[in-house]
């Protein structure tokens, strides 16, 4: 396919008049099967489990914006997770991000470790400390910039070269990125990750999954435990994510501009004590956040300097604008306690040693006005 600037990519990527109608939307095949003109025979739809034409055109719009050849699209980002995991054997090793989301730690530790798989979470801010962690058993690096929730920045770069020097997969979450920001693909990693719940479909109304990548025997594994597996996605749901990529690049741009405000307001009041998001000139690699994202997001993480746990539960019971809901990403604003929701399956004493708090506040900025979700801010924090 053509390759556009970002914007018309979002727009156009995946996009084909429908051939029976002329409808320039994709339309929902809610169907389970497809009439074969002979047995075995057939116009490339057998089954829905294995191919659908509106997770087909989802698909190809997905590999597009992340400028991969591949995509796949699952039922939800954790389904993508498991299925990139299911490249692993018994008695291999990986190497991961210390601070990440609790789902994918809870899979790691809780179902995959079961099976003799071994998992080293490691602080990734200098890429080189992962080279003393790579031994003959070694078979994959994930990796999540930025993280969550501390917003810590990874070089993709860095870590995808050391990948290719020692024969490992790089894996790269780009959920709190998206496409818009970020293309871990163009920086050397070999699978982009993203729970297309979030940012890609963007109106907090379909949960999704999905992997993309450049090489063809991946791919073709890949897309076997898809199909074996079946943790797949409706075509409905196909529907709402193709949706949600048409104003990615409109919706990002404000949640970038709301995310600034909120970011300095916050470092600028008295009562907040730690504000933690990659666009500050002193947050830890923020020369690298300019060097592989083209703006700095809309998620931020901060404490108070009453820094216990139940003036932060206050503030998050407080809040009007921000719901006080798990996920992020959506146009409206959100308010988490990580501690408590999205990353209570972590140990406390692990939490704590990544710096996880338990006062910690993660606030995903939505596409609101700014100054109405400052002034639900100050009544909340005081």
């Amino acid at each position: 396919m053509k390759k556009w600037n970002n914007g018309t990519s979002f727009i156009h990527a995946g996009a084909e008049p429908d051939p029976s109608t002329g409808a320039i939307m994709t339309p929902i095949y809610q169907t389970s099967t497809y009439v074969q003109t002979a047995p075995g025979e057939h116009k490339g739809y057998e089954y829905a489990r294995t191919q659908n034409p509106t997770r087909t055109a989802l698909q190809n719009a997905l590999a597009v914006i992340e400028n991969g050849k591949y995509a796949l699209s699952f039922a939800s980002g954790m389904a993508a997770t498991d299925a990139v995991a299911r490249l692993l054997q018994p008695g291999d090793e990986v190497i991961v991000t210390n601070d990440l989301y609790g789902g994918t730690y809870r899979i790691f530790t809780k179902v995959y470790a079961g099976y003799g798989i071994r998992f080293h979470f490691i602080n990734m801010q200098n890429a080189d400390d992962i080279k003393k962690y790579i031994n003959d058993k070694t078979r994959m690096i994930w990796v999540e910039t930025p993280t969550n929730p501390l917003l810590n920045i990874v070089d993709i770069a860095a870590v995808a070269a050391i990948g290719k020097a020692h024969k490992l997969l790089t894996v790269v979450d780009n959920t709190f990125a998206s496409p818009y920001l970020q293309n871990p693909l163009d920086d050397g990693a070999d699978i982009v990750l993203h729970s297309a719940t979030k940012y890609l479909g963007g109106h907090s109304d379909v949960v999704h999954g999905a992997v993309i990548l450049n090489d063809a025997a991946l791919e073709e594994k890949l897309r076997f435990y898809q199909n074996s597996c079946g943790a797949v996605p409706g075509p409905h749901d196909c529907w709402l994510v193709l949706r949600g990529i048409k104003t990615l690049h409109v919706r990002m741009q404000r949640h970038c501009e709301n995310g600034e405000v909120i970011a300095n307001y916050l470092r600028n009041h008295p009562k907040v004590a730690r504000v933690y998001w990659p666009g500050f000139t002193d947050h830890p690699n923020h020369e690298i956040a300019k060097k592989q994202m083209r703006a700095f997001g809309g998620m931020i993480s901060f404490t108070l300097k009453d820094d216990n746990l139940g003036k932060a539960i206050e503030v998050l019971s407080k809040t009007q604008l921000f719901a006080l809901a798990e996920s992020l990403g959506g146009v409206e604003s959100l308010i988490g306690h990580p501690a408590s929701m999205t990353h209570a399956s972590i140990p406390r004493e692990e939490r704590m040693a990544n710096g996880l708090a338990d006062s910690l506040i993660r606030l995903s900025v939505g596409i609101e006005d700014a100054n109405d979700l400052i002034a639900d801010l100050q009544q909340a924090i005081g």
